[in-house]
């Protein structure tokens, strides 16, 4: 297990997911339910998610190595220009705020209502896609896995704890460029690899 990995894939899917609509989803369903509940069924959201992402890096990282790079590398491209856009919009226009239907629960309730928004927030997500390019590039899904999975339950802890006390100091338009900005990076890295 390369902690080389676990630490670029951390960086990765911590700059890419804190300014993502999942952060903002498990930041309101913090303000309705218990904090720890949330983060509870966030946290097992994440888990399976992260899992089924890393499965699925696993098996495309049996193709051929030409195949994977070029298809890593046109993932992070992708990744990239989506960050872009979305910075852009957050800049150009006030961030709305994205309401969360929820009915007053506790308890196991709330914690099966944060998974079950999170979980389905989370397919083909952006931090999904990367986590299986990063496993397909690395070919080290365990520590792919403890990267990503890692980043996810710092964000998610984050909005529980100080979402909108972060938000007041970094803006949502910063963070998505500078999750750009790792994407391109990783793209470059694939590219020089590829050619090499």
């Amino acid at each position: 297990m390369d902690p080389v990995v676990i630490g670029l894939t951390f960086l990765a899917i911590f700059v890419v997911e804190l300014p993502d609509k999942t952060f903002l989803a498990t930041l309101v369903l913090a303000t309705k339910y218990r904090p720890i509940l949330v983060w509870i069924g966030v946290g097992l959201a994440f888990l399976v998610q992260t899992l089924v992402a890393v499965l699925l890096g696993h098996a495309v990282s049996f193709l051929p190595e030409e195949v994977v790079q070029a298809a890593a590398g046109v993932m992070f491209l992708v990744g990239a220009v989506i960050l872009i856009r979305e910075g852009r919009g957050h800049q150009e226009a006030a961030a709305s705020d994205e309401e969360i239907e929820t009915r007053p629960v506790h308890g196991w309730r709330a914690v099966l209502a944060s998974f079950l928004v999170l979980f389905a927030a989370e397919w083909g997500d952006l931090s999904q896609l990367l986590t299986i390019s990063l496993v397909a590039k690395y070919e080290e899904p365990v520590a792919v896995f403890i990267g990503a999975l890692s980043a996810l339950l710092i964000v998610s802890g984050l909005a529980v704890v100080a979402g909108r006390q972060l938000q007041r100091f970094v803006k949502l338009h910063v963070l998505h460029y500078v999750g750009a900005g790792v994407c391109l990076v990783l793209a470059a890295i694939t590219a020089y690899e590829l050619l090499t």
